[in-house]
């Protein structure tokens, strides 16, 4: 091993690998990271006089230059001198056989090319301090993995530049409750502690120790123990990548690792995870112990281990767990409010009126043809069924679940703020700076070729600040193309919903033809069936073209930093996501049947087919039916079945590509048994938590903002939630990389979106209730137009007369079967009677029912949002305790600081007076040497070699 490269001659030495793969060969030195790449070998050709022997010396030679010693064309990083340097050592070195001057193809070059990249940008890693095992390309293809280790000295530098907050000696109390608040505490903590999870915690959760930003200078406040150990794998992973982001080369200007695997220089780059997560060994790691006691459907019972995810995936991934976490407890108290409103409505309905008089075949009320010609007349009374459904959704408990649920959402954003800081205080995030981001790889890609344009074509008087960044010109094109297309998008939506419209519409008119007396009988029940059905498989198509097409808009506006391109993406992706769940459920709520007219003077579309109307009972129960399938369709199919399905498949096919290739060309020393880093190659890579919030955004938005027609929605989602924690937590532990640490004090955009989603649902919930539902007609009626003050009568109220001989030419039922002559047919409006001087008009009791249904949303929006406003104010959004917390660990800080110094201080007088009666040398060399020694005797003993190691480091 030369430079830590393993070279083609020891070969040998790859079957002694550390046994936990997760160290150097030498068993010592950790993996921090692994860098993978396919690489391809150009077998060159030989003089013809050469010896039989010649073409194997010949293969090692050429993979000690590729593989890169400490030769000179390591030594330069520019890609020429590289290429002279490479080709001089090959005439140089003895015994290497005479070689053929050949000419490489296409594919042989780029090959070459990559291979310098390579060659170059770690010999910049080298250059940073960091340390680097290579495999020998011993195959004429394969993969091959660059590990990396960061030494003590690259950790403390890059801690101290990206001001991490680590661990120091001093420890202090956390005050805890008083007086009832505490009882209370301590009687829930010993009811739940069957459910909390066997991980190890913190030795004592009365004390907290003080952290404070990494600095070298002060090394001696740090509780090192072990320099091995005091910066655990997450940091050091985090550190190695902010290297490899920086760290660049000048081929093809790459900047950084992100632009390397976007050329296909390197195929990945990714942390190593702590082990196998099942196995027979009996080594506990904390990927086996996460995969325990949270991974497993069989614990879905137990609380989260959130700070034991953080530890392992860093506070972004812990934040989201313990979102959804939070969420998840929510849904069950409104869950059971839920099932006690449905619960009502199942005891009410053998006393509610009105459905008694639908259901009462003596009051035969004669409706009029649902269609033209082939519909006959029919009897209310056969729609008594869905009139005794629609009670179960359709009562007053409604209302009143409608107000809880905007309370609910209220409460669930305040106590997610108050547990958010928590987390904050308890993983050491208050005062977390946001870190200047590293530009994309696109968008340097970008500037460069902007730069180039403009180095063509401009004088050198231009500015050199429009050079240095893209302007809103540059990205005028992109800007252009996104509102055109998510326009495009948003109408196709919408399209799709009318195509629905249109095959409910022609599929009744046809089914009517039918000479089949169920088929007639069924029309209704088919068509809304069938249509719910084709709506869910086109929302779950639009949805993945949807994702993908957002993805592709963000990325030709060429966002400047990774943050900057996730919210662009997240806004791009919900909008037209949203819209594509909603379209059809907005169209039943408050389109559906408004635009029908009247009989006599329909509306028709194509000429020939009337608009689609309400079924007796109301919109809302079809509202309802469409909503439970979509969001129960989406939840099974593409929440789990999908992210269950599409992994497993990718993983399979990744493996069987990689055997394949590997059969074609078995090597004989190669290790039987896999290394970590080979069996981390083989899993998804991680591509971000948007998906992951997305989903569960899309279903809070089914749990509020139509909950008043669908008073279960929230079981739904709990039971959902409940498989989807230990979904999510599978397939972190199990089937991705180890995704990279990332420090993030809150959720970001995610809960501004909630916000809003929480104000919409109190407008939406208002309407549905006002507009959808007769809540409002039979408030009406009971009061201004019942002589008995009772519900008796309604639906006789609710119906119009019309006069059958005015119907036009063409369109009376064909072989009517009722038995008597019918004069006149019943139609569900508020319009005057055939008898009226003002017929067919709306009648007076329409325009006082529209005034109360528009009162009514305005007294439910601003009775609502004030009380919201109200849990809002009355809720601190930083607990006392935490507050209380964050002041006494300033103070605790402060009178650290000034404790230490003071002793540092009392040594270096005691040992400068000491040392004045020893010797009477210089002053200045001897306070040089106190200062040294008083350093040396803060640090705990064999934690460092010598503090003169560490002074030069400084």
């Amino acid at each position: 091993i030369i430079n830590n490269y393993m070279e083609g001659t020891q070969a040998g030495a790859r079957d002694k690998a550390s046994p936990s793969g997760l160290h150097f060969r030498d068993s010592k030195r950790k993996v921090d990271y692994v860098l993978a790449y396919h690489y391809r070998r150009r077998l060159a050709r030989h003089v013809p006089s050469a010896a039989s022997s010649a073409p194997r010396r010949g293969s090692v030679s050429v993979a000690l230059v590729s593989n890169g010693g400490t030769g000179k064309g390591q030594a330069e990083p520019q890609q020429q001198q590289q290429q002279h340097d490479g080709q001089r050592a090959l005439q140089e070195w003895p015994g290497l056989p005479s070689l053929e001057v050949v000419e490489l193809s296409p594919l042989d070059a780029l090959e070459e090319e990559r291979r310098l990249q390579r060659e170059e940008y770690e010999c910049n890693l080298l250059e940073a301090g960091l340390e680097i095992e290579k495999d020998p390309e011993n195959k004429s293809q394969g993969v091959s993995f660059v590990r990396i280790h960061a030494p003590w000295q690259v950790l403390s530098r890059e801690a101290e530049l990206l001001k991490i907050k680590m661990p120091t000696k001093k420890m202090y109390e956390i005050t805890e409750e008083k007086g009832i608040l505490k009882m209370l505490n301590e009687i829930w903590c010993k009811l739940t502690e069957p459910l909390q999870p066997q991980v190890p915690q913190q030795e004592t959760t009365k004390m907290k120790t003080l952290s404070y930003p990494f600095s070298r200078e002060k090394i001696y406040l740090y509780n090192i123990k072990d320099k091995d150990t005091f910066f655990d794998n997450a940091t050091r992973s985090r550190i190695v990548r902010e290297i490899l982001k920086r760290t660049s080369t000048k081929a093809r200007n790459s900047m950084g690792i992100g632009t390397l695997i976007a050329n296909n220089v390197y195929d990945a780059a990714y942390p190593l995870h702590d082990g196998e997560y099942e196995g027979q060994n009996d080594d506990m790691n904390e990927r086996k112990l996460l995969y325990q006691e949270w991974a497993r459907y069989g614990v879905f019972y137990k609380f989260q281990p959130i700070d034991l995810i953080r530890k392992y995936f860093g506070e972004k991934i812990g934040l989201y767990f313990a979102w959804l976490g939070l969420y998840t407890e929510f849904l069950i108290p409104s869950s059971v409010v839920g099932i006690i409103v449905f619960l009502y409505g199942c005891i009410t309905i053998e006393s509610d009126i009105p459905s008694k008089e639908m259901c009462d075949q003596r009051n035969a009320f004669t409706m009029c043809p649902l269609c033209d010609k082939f519909c006959d007349y029919w009897n209310l009374s056969s729609a008594c069924a869905t009139a005794r459904a629609s009670h179960l959704f359709d009562n007053p408990a409604t209302v009143f679940f409608s107000i809880f649920m905007a309370l609910w959402a209220t409460m669930f954003l305040e106590q997610w703020k108050r547990l958010q800081m928590r987390l904050s205080y308890f993983w050491d995030l208050t005062g977390l700076e946001e870190e200047e981001e590293h530009p994309r790889p696109e968008y340097e890609t970008k500037l460069l070729q902007k730069k180039l344009k403009n180095k063509n074509i401009t004088t050198e008087s231009s500015n050199e600040n429009e050079k240095d960044k893209l302007t809103w010109s540059d990205r005028m094109p992109g800007y252009a193309v996104n509102f055109g297309l998510i326009l495009f998008m948003i109408m196709l939506a919408f399209s799709a919903v009318f195509g629905v419209i249109v095959y409910r519409i022609t599929t009744a008119a046809a089914l009517s033809f039918s000479t089949n007396e169920t088929t007639r009988s069924n029309v209704r029940v088919t068509v809304a069936a069938t249509a719910v059905i084709i709506n869910l498989v086109v929302v779950l198509i639009l949805d993945e073209i949807y994702g993908a097409v957002a993805k592709w808009l963000t990325e030709i506006e060429v966002p400047k930093t990774e943050k900057t391109f996730e919210e662009r993406l997240i806004l791009k992706a919900f909008l037209l996501k949203f819209v594509n769940s909603y379209a059809s459920i907005f169209y039943v709520a408050f389109f559906k049947g408004r635009f029908v007219g009247r009989p006599g003077r329909y509306v028709y579309v194509f000429e020939g087919y009337r608009m689609e109307e309400c079924a007796p009972g109301g919109c809302l129960m079809e509202l309802c039916i469409q909503l439970s399938i979509i969001m129960l369709g989406k939840q099974l199919i593409q929440n789990n079945l999908f992210e269950i399905g599409i992994p497993k498949l990718k993983k399979l096919f990744r493996k069987l590509k990689d055997e394949r290739t590997e059969v074609k060309k078995m090597h004989t020393n190669q290790s039987k048994d896999p290394q970590q880093w080979d069996l981390d190659y083989i899993l998804e890579p991680f591509t971000g938590l948007t998906p992951e919030y997305m989903e569960m955004i899309i279903q809070f938005g089914f749990v509020t903002l139509f909950v008043a027609s669908f008073p279960l929605a929230p079981v739904f989602a709990l039971l959902n939630n409940i498989i989807e924690v230990r979904l999510d937590a599978k397939k972190f532990v199990t089937e991705l990389r180890r995704p990279d640490t990332v420090r993030e004090k809150d959720i970001g955009i995610w809960y501004n979106i909630l916000s809003g989603i929480g104000k919409l649902s109190v407008i939406i919930n208002a309407f549905v209730i006002a507009v959808t539902s007769d809540f409002i007609p039979r408030l009406m009626y009971q009061y201004a137009y019942s002589q008995n003050g009772t519900m008796h009568g309604f639906i006789n109220h609710t119906l119009s007369y019309f006069n059958v001989s005015q119907l036009k030419a063409g369109t009376q039922p064909e072989n009517s079967l009722f038995a008597q002559e019918v004069s006149f047919c019943r139609f569900k409006d508020y319009r005057e009677p055939p008898w009226s001087p003002h017929q067919y008009e709306f009648s007076k009791q329409y325009w006082a029912v529209l005034s109360a249904r528009l009162a009514f949303v305005i007294l439910f929006q601003n009775l609502v949002m004030f009380l919201s406003v109200l849990v809002d104010w009355m809720i601190p959004d930083i607990p006392k305790d935490i507050s209380e917390q964050i002041k006494k660990e300033k103070t605790v800080l402060v009178d650290f600081f000034l404790k230490e110094e003071h002793e540092k201080l009392k040594l270096i007088e005691s040992f400068i007076a000491h040392d004045k009666q020893k010797r009477r040398t210089g002053t200045k060399s001897r306070r040089t040497r106190a200062a040294s020694f008083s350093q040396c005797h803060r640090i705990l003993k064999g934690s460092f070699t010598s503090f003169s190691s560490q002074h030069t480091v400084v």
